[in-house]
């Protein structure tokens, strides 16, 4: 995606082919700030306080990660402290685990002088195969959209509604529940997005509408408790979100709210689209409810909004009274069957465990 008519990927290596650079999302959409990324612990404090957000992206700074660990050692004993590091970051995106599991196989079956390079090239790999896989959900999505606009007549722009942020900068490149929005843009289909703000932490407000304002997109930002209006009112004619971790079963973890908007459209009879790619997938959990591990983040985030003032400055302000506590789980699991469809890299299924094994058969035997 372009910034100011450059083009980024929202992590990618430094000139001097050792370091790592990101975006610095806690900074946006008020201030464009890029961040290098020297150790383990640059890389951990990244994922742990959300400069880098979004499964996969979380997973490929995980594999980067990996490759700075390495520099301060590559015993077998290193491997397993950097491992262990980047794993207790964030315990609910099931790509952080992923990543640092493909990491750990390649790295302890070569010797022990050729993994940094090994290490290298198998994050520039991770970082590669997540851009190809986000492009390819995005032309599967926009056969959805395509398909929705030729209901319509061809006479209206097709109404998208999306939580959080699923866009190129929860990704590599291109993004998951956004990437069929921007092929359809690219295609020429007329799209309007509706913006769920996502509290608390308003990933909705900062981070998916500056994307859409910076690649033209139409769009408005609305408060969470919009959605279910709009599509009483037949405002919304498709929802798309993205996932932290889908279960085998079809269950979908996603940013807190996402249960109500599936709710919501089911009862107004509105598509309700999942968009993940496959290392998303944890094929060890069949139901989400029970087994996904839901994250709680600092009772600050809910008690405090992060903003821009008058003065210009960054700042944090508080909107409640200060006795009062708050509880904040991060994340919420939506049910296989609230979900018209997920759309995978490798095309579109029913959110079950039959659905996703036509996509994926070599998970049929494990």
């Amino acid at each position: 995606m372009k910034v100011e008519g450059r083009e980024y990927r929202s992590i990618w290596l430094a000139a001097d082919g050792r370091r790592v650079e990101i975006i610095d999302q806690t900074r946006l959409p008020h201030e464009f700030r890029t961040v290098c990324l020297a150790t383990l612990a640059d890389g951990a404090r990244a994922i742990r306080d959300m400069l880098v957000r979004g499964a996969p992206l979380i997973g490929a700074t995980a594999a980067y990660g990996f490759c700075l660990g390495l520099h301060e050692g590559t015993a077998d004993r290193d491997i397993d402290r950097i491992g262990s590091t980047l794993t207790a970051c964030r315990p609910t995106a099931v790509n952080l685990r992923w990543a640092v599991e493909q990491m750990r196989s390649l790295l302890l079956a070569l010797p022990a002088q050729d993994r940094l390079a090994a290490a290298y090239l198998e994050a520039a790999r991770i970082c590669d195969e997540d851009v190809r896989d986000n492009e390819a959900i995005g032309t599967h999505g926009l056969e959805i959209i395509r398909k929705t606009w030729e209901q319509k007549g061809k006479k209206s722009p097709v109404q998208v509604l999306t939580h959080c942020n699923a866009g190129w900068l929860a990704t590599v490149d291109w993004g998951t529940a956004l990437a069929p929005v921007y092929k359809a843009h690219e295609a020429g289909i007329p799209i309007h997005v509706w913006v769920d703000e996502t509290r608390p932490r308003n990933q909705g407000a900062g981070l998916t509408a500056w994307e859409l304002a910076a690649q033209g997109i139409d769009h408005h930002l609305i408060v969470d408790n919009a959605g279910g209006h709009l599509m009483q009112h037949g405002r919304v004619d498709l929802c798309i979100v993205g996932t932290d971790r889908t279960t085998a079963g079809g269950d979908v973890c996603n940013k807190i709210g996402t249960y109500l908007k599936a709710l919501a459209a089911r009862d107004n009879k509105v598509p309700f689209y999942v968009a993940l790619p496959g290392s998303t997938i944890d094929w060890g959990i069949e139901n989400g409810r029970l087994e996904i591990p839901i994250e709680e983040r600092a009772p600050e985030e809910v008690l405090r909004v992060h903003g821009k003032t008058a003065d210009g400055a960054i700042t944090w302000v508080s909107i409640a009274p200060a006795a009062t506590p708050a509880v904040n789980p991060a994340f919420d699991v939506t049910p296989a069957r609230l979900v018209t469809g997920l759309i995978t890299e490798r095309g579109v299924c029913t959110a079950n465990r039959a659905g996703l094994l036509t996509l994926y058969p070599e998970r049929r035997d494990r």
